[in-house]
Formats: structure tokens, sequence, C-alpha cells
């Protein structure tokens, strides 16, 4: 027996909802983050430079990128289409940003142009590990 079988629809709606708030929060840490990176590169801020904070962003975006080139949807995306199912709701078949952003902007792309943007958000997230590279902290800091 899966554990989403013995939730009732009550709970899995629930936490359907805590995961999507959960997958927003993520895409807000890349998409911001990557802000937050360009502009404290430029304007020599310190925290931009935290290594644990660069290496769970640059992280995110390349495991992001690989989803996107193997064809998965994001496991999030899955397990909330799956407790949405378990609630009796409606789920969507496309990926979690393809979904949202298609109905946050009205924008209708192929799959192939979520790719290309997943893997050149990695890229830039790359380029500015060498424009702007983190540094660990030294002890006692």
């Amino acid at each position: 027996m899966r554990v989403v079988d013995a939730l009732s629809p009550a709970s899995a709606s629930l936490l359907a909802d805590a995961i999507l708030a959960l997958h927003v929060g993520i895409v807000a840490f890349v998409v911001f983050g990557q802000i937050g990176i360009l502009i404290g590169a430029w304007r020599r801020w310190r925290w931009i430079r935290n290594f644990s904070f660069r290496a769970a962003h640059v992280a995110l975006l390349l495991f992001i990128a690989l989803q996107a080139w193997l064809g998965r949807l994001c496991p999030l995306t899955v397990w909330e289409q799956t407790l949405r199912a378990r609630a009796g709701q409606d789920a969507y078949a496309e990926s979690f940003v393809e979904h949202w952003l298609s109905r946050l902007i009205f924008f209708d792309a192929p799959g192939w142009a979520f790719v290309a943007a997943y893997t050149a958000f990695a890229a830039l997230a790359l380029a500015c590990w060498r424009w702007a590279p983190p540094q660990r902290a030294r002890p006692g800091e």
C-alpha cells in the first residue's frame, strides 16, 4: 500500500498545497537568487559569495536542467499531482514551471523551449560561479 493511499482526500489536498508552496519557494530562490548574484557581483555584495548559498543555487539549477533534458517532471510536480489525484482534484500534465508560467503570463511554448530556458539559466549560474566565485568562510567568521 502506498503512503498516499492511506491519506484522506482532505489531508492529500493539504499536503499537495504544502508541496506547491515549497515549489514556489524553490522557484523564487532560483530566480531571485540569480538576480541577486548578478546585481551583487556588480555591486560587490559579500553575501552573494557565500559558498553554501551558491552551491545550493547551482545544484538546483543543474538538477532542473538535467530533469528537463531527460524529459522528466520535477519530483515535486509528480508528488503534488499524485496528491491532487488522491484528493479528487485536477492535476496538470506538464512541468510545474510550464503550467504556472503559462497561467501567469499566458505564454504557450513547446517543451523544447523550456529545456533551452532551463539550460541557459543553468549556464548563467555556472558563468556567475566563475565571474563572481563563491568563497568558503574562514575559521572564526
